[in-house]
């Protein structure tokens, strides 16, 4: 007789972790169900020590009841983040605590990570020549320490096969629900879905959610410039007119722009209008065609364009998510968004 029992994902409660992302694989498995209510995964959670309170980052442990042996069971291991990775976040390497425990995996197992967690499986070697995510605050750091891997810091989660990695936090909520929708369907993920009360899928990638202040003026040479092309972002400005600002030729003007900013002004000034129909979009009501005139895209197909190459989403779903004060949201597009790069 074939064996039933459900896929057994184990996760890996390290000290100092986020009890929030600790939650997520036993809230999104937990629920997942088949034909008459029958579980479809069974949730584990352990420590790399033997059972015993483990320290959260918020003021409160949690008691947990397995140790590393239990790794041994896994079909699929979650590694949530944690605030107290040490040497693997500092150097890239396992403790020997890590590497002990993570020598109890059996071969072919799923590896996931949360946010961070994507730091323990790279210095466990996982990752070597793969594409991977991690929470984009740390993405640099993370390609510094582990220069073999492809790390895409733009998206919300990557689906590479066997190893699964997703952007921070809640990131970590539509990765669960990639893995149920791969595993059962999309019917049984929505489902899931339904009952969290989160989307079944979340438009765009994790550039959306990443505060890119306007830079400081003052400290270059091309602040007079600057200045006064922020102040006119909805006016069509040209190249010309930023140089005369500087009294430089047009060409000088580039390539001392280029020098400071590392882009050129045209890219410069698509960022900065942006960031303002970013603005615009979160905090006040004005429709999305008087916003792309205000930010000086001209038209709403343009900025359309524009905010759909540089954060994933158009301007309607990014106004939607970020609405200050806005109210329940009634439905999410259906589009795949980025959920991995196959």
């Amino acid at each position: 007789m074939p064996d039933r029992r459900p896929h057994r994902v184990v996760v890996l409660a390290l000290e100092g972790l986020l009890p929030f992302e600790l939650g997520i694989p036993q809230r999104i498995f937990g629920l997942a169900r088949g034909a008459a209510g029958v579980p479809l995964y069974e949730i584990v959670t352990c420590s790399v020590r033997p059972p015993g309170p483990v320290r959260t980052d918020a003021d409160f442990s949690i008691l947990v009841e397995n140790g590393p042996e239990a790794l041994a069971t896994a079909d699929t291991l979650v590694v949530p983040a944690s605030y107290e990775l040490g040497p693997v976040y500092d150097e890239g390497v396992l403790t020997e605590e890590l590497a002990a425990a993570f020598a109890h995996l059996r071969p072919g197992t799923r590896i996931v990570s949360i946010c961070t967690g994507s730091f323990v499986v790279a210095a466990a070697g996982f990752l070597d020549g793969r594409a991977a995510t991690t929470h984009w605050a740390s993405a640099a750091h993370f390609q510094r320490l582990f220069p073999r891997v492809k790390v895409d810091a733009d998206v919300l989660f990557i689906d590479d096969g066997d190893v699964l990695t997703s952007a921070g936090v809640a990131a970590g909520i539509d990765l669960c629900l990639h893995i149920v929708r791969r595993d059962h369907g999309t019917a049984v993920a929505n489902d899931v879905a339904r009952r969290t009360v989160v989307p079944p899928h979340r438009d765009g990638g994790q550039a959306q959610y990443i505060q890119r202040p306007f830079p400081e003026p003052q400290l270059a040479t091309t602040a007079a410039a600057r200045s006064w092309a922020l102040a006119r972002l909805h006016e069509p400005i040209q190249l010309r007119d930023l140089a005369e600002r500087e009294s430089m030729s047009v060409r000088t003007f580039t390539r001392r722009f280029r020098e400071e900013a590392g882009i050129s002004p045209g890219q410069w000034l698509t960022q900065q209008r942006i960031e303002r129909a970013r603005q615009l979009l979160e905090s006040t009501d004005l429709s999305v065609d008087q916003v792309a005139r205000d930010a000086g895209f001209g038209t709403a197909q343009s900025m359309r364009q524009r905010l759909q190459s540089a954060l994933g989403v158009p301007p309607t779903v990014y106004r939607r998510t970020f609405r200050a004060g806005g109210g329940a949201v009634s439905g999410v597009g259906a589009g795949a968004g980025v959920e991995s790069r196959s």
